[in-house]
């Protein structure tokens, strides 16, 4: 009887696969074949092309949505995440698309679309964890699995974390009953440069590539304090925060020579090929490529997002001092313990806190926080507050997370209604990771990600009931053939055909 219900789990994940990449599968063959032969011709000098630029993106997303249906969610108190709440409202999705969003009695359900009475629901943008290490840091966790952290060097900014996430941790599919439809993984917090970040869309997948987000920019993560101190203070240093910062410094300073070192050899490449004398000589030769400053110099230029763990308030203002000295951008401070006492600051200089809601005191510099932490990040002009997990079980739960912070701004007099409390976790981290223009709002023309929930999604009691990804139904909690489960745990002693994502 067991054996019969693992073999039907089985055929069910391989139907789910071959849902997704079915269709598309010879056309993502012929991607990833094709790909290491781009990224030689990139490499290689063409007179007829031009200069030889790196490439941008060697390892680019597979992802195909998973086939929906055209759906019309009404009677539900919706929240767009763009700071309106529609009671009785409406959401309808075609072609994973959001085509409409208001009152119910202004929107009808097009021909052959499937209505859902949503009466009692409410309806939000699918949340998205600005701060994850799934996949990299899975379930089971063990040495074999450990894979978050390149410890060998403070600066270790040329490693990137999808090529350790591994698809198969069932933790993803634990935070999509939670409602997380995007998520960013992060290297770990042991480096002064830790390397690059990956945006994942929150689905089942044989590879990373099948979960990348279409188009996000890449993020570079940094970490100030404690941290790179205790790593790296008996490995020849750094180990103290003035070390930690002339670090920073010196990789910046390398990094912006290599970056004007390509600059002037793509000049240089123009100027030759606009050069019409016969004896114009060969064309100019590459510099080399060196992964670690490659990835700083996007930095630089603004097309690597940073993402900066720093926890004291003091360290935050130096940071920024030195972005501006160098001339790139902090996007984000994560965990930002004291972000309270620097939150005019923040704002001003167009800064994200993400933060937990009351998890502190676990070293020395996280000891210094307020509950009211994104409650008074939130309050300043142009703040911009986000809740984020940095835990496999708090990213189940990041609606209740938020509603904890709203308490606690509400205790000293800073009432947050839900439509606004609902941007931090949706809206201000899609905008924090550069995806806003796809996701993290209820509007029309963006990507269907989209929770019903049983009731105020910032109440103890509340559950994500259905919850769409670009417009599929992804995880249902009435259906358990909508509940996916990861091959891995296929076959373990005593799984039954209880349903996935936790149930």
């Amino acid at each position: 009887m067991r054996k019969t219900g693992w073999t039907a789990l089985a055929v069910l994940m391989l139907s789910a696969c071959a849902q997704q990449n079915g269709a598309d599968s010879e056309e993502a063959d012929a991607a990833e074949a094709a790909a290491p032969a781009e990224t030689a011709a990139a490499a290689e000098e063409d007179d007829a092309k031009g200069p030889v630029r790196p490439p941008s993106d060697p390892y680019p997303s597979t992802y195909e949505p998973y086939p929906g249906e055209t759906v019309l969610l009404t009677g539900a108190t919706v929240l767009t995440g763009a700071g309106d709440r529609i009671d009785n409202g409406a959401v309808l999705i075609t072609d994973g698309k959001i085509t409409a969003v208001g009152a119910a009695g202004e929107i009808e359900a097009p021909e052959g679309a499937r209505t859902v009475n949503a009466n009692g629901k409410w309806i939000t943008p699918g949340i998205i964890d600005i701060h994850s290490h799934l996949g990299d840091y899975p379930s089971p966790s063990n040495q074999s699995t450990s894979d978050g952290n390149e410890v060998v060097s403070p600066n270790t900014a040329y490693v990137w974390a999808e090529h350790s996430v591994w698809p198969q941790d069932a933790g993803f599919t634990r935070a999509l009953a939670g409602g997380i439809t995007s998520l960013q993984i992060l290297p770990g917090s042991a480096n002064l440069f830790g390397g690059r970040s990956a945006i994942l869309k929150n689905v089942p997948s044989r590879s990373v590539q099948g979960m990348k987000f279409p188009g996000a920019p890449y993020g570079l993560k940094m970490a100030c304090g404690e941290n790179p101190k205790r790593v790296y203070g008996e490995r020849g240093g750094p180990g103290t925060r003035m070390g930690n910062f002339a670090g920073y410094r010196s990789a910046w300073i390398e990094a912006a020579a290599y970056k004007k070192k390509w600059e002037d050899y793509w000049a240089d490449y123009d100027e030759w090929v606009d050069n019409d004398d016969d004896d114009k000589g060969d064309a100019p030769e590459a510099p080399t490529r060196d992964l670690k400053l490659e990835t700083l110099a996007g930095a630089l230029n603004g097309d690597v997002i940073v993402n900066m763990h720093c926890y004291r308030a003091d360290e935050m203002v130096q940071v920024l001092d030195m972005a501006k000295e160098f001339g790139y951008k902090v996007r984000t401070f994560h965990h930002a313990i004291e972000a309270y006492k620097v939150a005019d600051y923040l704002a001003e200089n167009n800064v994200c806190a993400a933060v937990w809601a009351d998890w502190w005191g676990f070293k020395l510099e996280a000891f210094d926080t307020v509950g009211e932490n994104a409650a008074l990040v939130h309050a300043q002009p142009g703040g911009c507050a986000i809740i984020h997990s940095d835990d496999a079980l708090g990213i189940q739960r990041l609606n209740q997370e938020a509603a904890k912070a709203m308490a606690d701004g509400r205790r000293i007099g800073i009432d947050i209604e839900p439509e606004d409390a609902i941007a931090w976790i949706t809206a201000n981290p899609a905008d924090a990771m550069g995806i806003l223009d796809e996701t993290g709002t209820l509007e029309a023309g963006k990507m269907a990600d989209v929770v019903v929930w049983n009731g105020n999604p910032f109440s103890v009691y509340a559950k994500a009931e259905k919850v769409y990804i670009d417009g599929a139904l992804m995880y249902d909690r009435s259906n358990p053939e909508l509940s996916p489960r990861v091959d891995f745990e296929l076959g373990l002693h005593d799984n039954d055909f209880t349903g996935g994502a936790g149930q």
